[in-house]
């Protein structure tokens, strides 16, 4: 087995089976072993609580947010940023990594609802349900994955400290109001969200490990994702 085959198995592969597994457990623990223990008793009860406190103003705010974490708002986000990066970095470490983790985490997330049956919360909901099940959040999945991706990006370029911290302020923010956004909403329980942390904040650091990592080497010479301007060089036979 080749070296980078190698790499790819210790750094993405297993770990990521590894989350698949931890996911599957946790649903597994939620929906057949602790109904009856608490905080999991306690479910429902916070889900009427956000439905009966709803108004018309905080509506259009959940929808904002959820709208920030829809398949399609994520895709186009996701491939925008991408391209960015690309352009003003010249190289491709830095949107593979964010490709890489909004990818991962999204498998993560179907592969655990193909195993993991748990109806949505026993509330009105405010938006059409998708095909899959309550556990976890695929919404707050990939919000944790794209905005605290951005957030490692920015963080790793800023130079200053409290620039640091306010990107990681501003962008965290998102995938906490779209957690927030989604129970108020009544489309997930409490424990779907806080797993969906786990998932999306998981595969940033598995990917960030595996691509943002500048000693590790592949093959040969270090990670062959560069071009001009980045400071690992890339073999001498490497093409464009």
């Amino acid at each position: 087995m080749s070296n980078v085959a190698v790499q790819v198995t210790k750094r993405v592969l297993l770990p990521l089976a590894l989350l698949f597994a931890v996911m599957v457990g946790l649903g597994l623990l939620v929906t057949r072993v602790l109904t009856r223990t608490w905080p999991f008793t306690v479910e429902d009860a916070v889900n009427r609580e956000l439905a009966a406190d709803r108004t018309a103003g905080w509506n259009n705010v959940s929808l904002v947010f959820s709208t920030l974490a829809s398949t399609q708002l994520i895709v186009v986000v996701t491939v925008l940023v991408a391209l960015v990066l690309r352009l003003v970095l010249h190289r491709w470490r830095e949107p593979l990594f964010l490709c890489a983790a909004v990818t991962a985490q999204a498998l993560v997330f179907l592969f655990t609802t193909m195993a993991i049956d748990r109806r949505r919360p026993a509330v009105e909901h405010m938006d059409v349900s998708p095909p899959t099940s309550s556990f976890p959040s695929g919404h707050t999945s990939a919000a944790v994955a794209l905005y605290v991706g951005i957030a490692v990006l920015l963080a790793l370029r800023a130079k200053r400290t409290p620039a640091k911290i306010a990107w990681w302020t501003l962008l965290v923010l998102v995938p906490v109001g779209v957690a927030l956004t989604r129970m108020y909403r009544g489309m997930h329980h409490p424990s779907d969200v806080v797993a969906s942390f786990l998932n999306g904040g998981t595969c940033v650091a598995i990917m960030a490990r595996a691509v943002l990592d500048r000693t590790l080497t592949w093959g040969r010479a270090k990670l062959p994702l560069t071009r001009s301007g980045d400071d690992v060089p890339a073999p001498a036979a490497a093409g464009g």
